[in-house]
């Protein structure tokens, strides 16, 4: 009775995240923002509208040191943008998701209704 009430309330939180808006880490160290549009037993994602993000290269952080250091700004620190392309519709394989977030902005955070917050109201 107990393994019915967990995927009943597996299967609300899924359908609670769909359409919305996710960012999910995979463990080649590449990062997918897209909006979820289903999954499947394997834990496999489907995103739409995704755009994918990569770590620079070698070359790209070599660049950027050189240009720091010739700027003479004597920080220790070198930042470099990570690239990134838009690929439309993507199945992000389950076995390789290292971390998925819901991604909120803080006007959606605030439109919320306080009510619907489980952590201090139980399930409703």
């Amino acid at each position: 009775m107990e393994d019915n009430a967990e995927k009943a309330e597996a299967e609300t939180f899924l359908k609670s995240l769909l359409n919305k808006n996710l960012r999910i880490y995979t463990t080649d160290g590449r990062l997918f923002i897209g909006t979820f549009k289903c999954t499947d037993t394997h834990s496999n994602v489907v995103l739409s509208l995704c755009y994918e993000y990569r770590q620079p290269s070698q070359q790209k952080l070599a660049e950027a040191a050189a240009a720091a250091a010739a700027s003479g700004s004597g920080k220790e620190t070198v930042t470099a943008d990570m690239t990134s392309r838009y690929l439309g519709l993507v199945v992000v394989p389950g076995e390789h998701i290292v971390k998925m977030e819901v991604e909120e902005f803080a006007s959606q955070v605030k439109s919320r209704s306080i009510f619907d917050r489980k952590d201090i109201y139980g399930h409703r």
